[in-house]
């Protein structure tokens, strides 16, 4: 039964491709303007708090 049990490391690092390929995308729409003013938003907390949780400033405010 144990053979067909993925190991950690590989769910792992199966996760962070398709999480950075997801992170991608929103960069790339992001710089050209087509995320909606809500996704903005929600981009612009997500990164508030990943800069609260690790001691690091958070991006500015940028000019459109």
């Amino acid at each position: 039964m144990t053979g067909d049990v993925i190991p950690r490391e590989q769910a792992y690092a199966a996760a962070r491709v398709v999480l950075d390929a997801a992170l991608g995308r929103i960069a790339r729409d992001r710089a050209i303007g087509r995320l909606s003013p809500e996704a903005e938003l929600i981009v612009r907390r997500a990164e508030r708090r990943y800069a609260e949780r690790h001691g690091t400033t958070a991006p500015t405010n940028r000019a459109a």
